[in-house]
């Protein structure tokens, strides 16, 4: 969602500042801004749209100074406009926010009565007012900062500067992710490390409950209440090619196509091995996952798909029960707890919100067995779990999740034969075929791309449609619901996904002409069946787009048209049919002309609940 640049230095930052951004635009924003301190005092430039609007003012205006914050923001409260783009100032200071302060109405009704007046709709402005009626009463400036978030409820990422104190930025952070950059030249803080790239690549992750103060040549750690704190330096080995779009026309498709390197990263550990071990999620997996009685899985969106595919490899291969929840809906629920329950929980970014919480509520709640599988290996969640799985997809910047979601599923494959392994279920050769068919995935990836021609084709036929129709069966109707996923996310058509069985339970009253139906149909034990719910279709004039298998025996006909995957990957073929309905959702978004990357109303990393 929103971003964070921070920046206190020996030169002129707002070049840095504008490259922050432009890193951080794949988190989703509807506005930008940056305050500087320099020989004039404080300067606030603000624009409604894409971080070209500001720097249009910037270059209008020639801004510069060696200390600033700037921010793209994701409106939650207040529409999107000029006046709740951040920073907010007061006082002669200014803020930027990511998060939601939950009980900003009482604090801006206090504040009101005290005279403030409150130029927006946001909820951030409360902070700026706090703090500068903070320092009336308190001069020194980290300490008033200290003392009005601890006011706040709610999640938040904070950058403070204050006209009369040109060489230091106040920072904190509780819920929502923000870190340190430091160089020799100067000090900065982002809420992701691709922002920082560009000038340092020495990182210091804050926690929650965190707050420092930056200056050009020191910088200082404490807790809210004013407890030092030191946390680890670490090297970023983020590579700043990662985030380049290259010859690529979108980060979408540049991260489709990374998706055989995506995987072979992800497996590397596998290239030599003999075997599946435990040790692959962490020290203490083994003694962990040796008793576990089931799985619960949590995630959203996308990751949740993952999850719902992964429940029928858990129960056929491993022979453990898993349970698959939406983690904004898991924690307000009354739910039975078992100790011995695995809790797995899976992000790309490793920040969103709704996950966070709902790792944190199955904690209370006495399932300490927990395993993070996450893309970045310093986020919230690989930090708050017992066990954790790296993905190594490198950065996603495309909204639209695609190289994250094949990981995530390599991922939970692994999963499921360490835990069938576990359990007595993986005889020596299964496992010796089953490193076999891992190590040819990112092969067989590639070989699926090749297809690109065909499924650029069939995206003609979509660009006017307004609604479209997506079935599957067994551990293909979850690839058919992310099918349908990609194609609302980032081409506006209305899609929906149906278990194939039940087509005649409902949505077969909305089959006609004029809406497409596409089929994930490989060559597997319920090929027969779905066969039969696909003459159903054809049967009331309805158009069927089917991904078949290379050794399946559908044929294109009247009103069917049938695209062969080049083989039949047996329990792994997930992965390889849900690449082209990513590809034939963004050939049709191209078709339409929608903002592939960038979709509307939709964040990357959705850091409130």
């Amino acid at each position: 969602m929103c971003g964070i640049v921070a920046a206190v230095a020996d030169r002129d930052i707002v070049p840095v500042l504008l490259e922050g951004l432009r890193k951080l635009e794949y988190r989703g924003y509807d506005s930008a801004g940056l305050a500087l301190i320099n020989e004039n005092g404080l300067q606030r430039l603000r624009a409604l749209g894409r971080v070209a609007e500001l720097t249009a003012q910037v270059d209008e205006t020639g801004a510069a100074g060696n200390t600033g914050i700037a921010h793209t923001r994701w409106a939650t409260h207040g529409a999107p406009s000029e006046r709740n783009a951040h920073p907010h100032i007061s006082g002669g200071l200014a803020v930027v926010h990511n998060g939601i302060i939950e009980n900003h109405e009482a604090l801006r009704a206090h504040l009101k009565a005290d005279g403030y007046e409150f130029t927006s709709d946001t909820d951030t402005e409360v902070v700026a007012h706090l703090i500068a009626r903070e320092l009336q009463t308190t001069p020194d400036f980290f300490t008033a900062v200290r003392a009005s978030i601890a006011r706040l409820q709610g999640a938040y990422a904070i950058a403070v500067l204050r006209e009369v104190e040109p060489d230091r930025i106040i920072v904190a952070r509780e819920g929502s992710p923000l870190l340190l950059g430091l160089s020799d030249a100067g000090n900065y803080a982002a809420s992701d490390a691709s922002a920082l790239l560009q000038v340092t690549r020495r990182m210091v992750y804050l926690e929650n409950g965190d707050c420092a103060e930056l200056k050009r040549d020191n910088y200082r750690i404490t807790r809210v209440d004013g407890t030092p704190v030191e946390r680890p330096e670490k090297e970023s080995q983020l590579s700043a090619d990662a985030v380049e779009l290259g010859a690529y026309r979108h980060y979408m498709q540049k991260e489709i196509f990374e998706q055989p390197a995506a995987l072979s990263n992800t497996l590397e550990m596998l290239e030599t091995a003999h075997s599946i071990q435990p040790g692959l999620f962490g020290a203490d997996a083994e003694a962990m996952l040796k008793d576990v009685r089931q799985v619960l899985i949590i995630a959203c969106g996308t990751s949740y798909h993952a999850g719902l595919v992964a429940r029928y490899w858990l129960e056929a291969i491993a022979g453990i029960s898993c349970a698959v929840e939406v983690a904004s809906e898991y924690r307000y629920r009354d739910s039975v707890p078992d100790p011995q329950t695995l809790v797995v929980t899976i992000s790309q970014s490793g920040e969103t919100a709704d996950t966070l919480a709902a790792l944190q509520h199955a904690k209370a709640l006495g399932m300490t067995r927990t395993l993070a599988i996450c893309n970045v290996p310093e986020s919230s969640l690989v930090r708050e779990t017992a066990l954790r799985f790296i993905t190594r997809a490198g950065p996603e910047i495309g909204v639209a999740s695609t190289k994250a979601f094949t990981t995530q599923l390599a991922a939970l494959y692994l999963l499921t034969l360490v835990l069938a392994k576990s359990r007595g279920r993986l005889t020596v050769s299964h496992e010796a075929a089953e490193l076999t068919a891992l190590r040819h995935l990112p092969v067989a990836v590639a070989k699926v791309l090749e297809l690109e021609p065909q499924i650029k084709a069939w995206a003609g036929h979509f660009a006017t449609k307004q609604h479209a129709l997506f079935l599957g069966r067994g551990r293909h109707y979850p690839i058919a619901m992310e099918g349908a996923l990609k194609l609302k996310e980032i081409s506006y058509i209305h899609a929906e996904a149906y278990a194939a069985g039940e087509l005649k339970h409902g949505p077969l009253a909305l089959v006609d002409k004029e809406m497409p139906v596409i089929a994930v149909a490989p060559n597997d034990a319920l090929i027969e069946k779905l066969k039969s719910n696909l003459q159903e279709v054809r049967a009331r004039g309805g158009e069927l787009y089917v991904f078949a298998d290379a050794d399946s025996e559908m044929q294109a006909s009247d009103g069917i048209h049938v695209l062969h995957l080049p083989e039949h990957y047996g329990a792994l073929s997930a992965l390889l049919h849900v690449v082209p309905l990513q590809l034939l959702s963004y050939h049709v978004a191209l078709v339409r002309g929608t903002d592939v990357d960038k979709p509307r109303n939709l964040a990357k990393s959705v850091t409130v609940e």
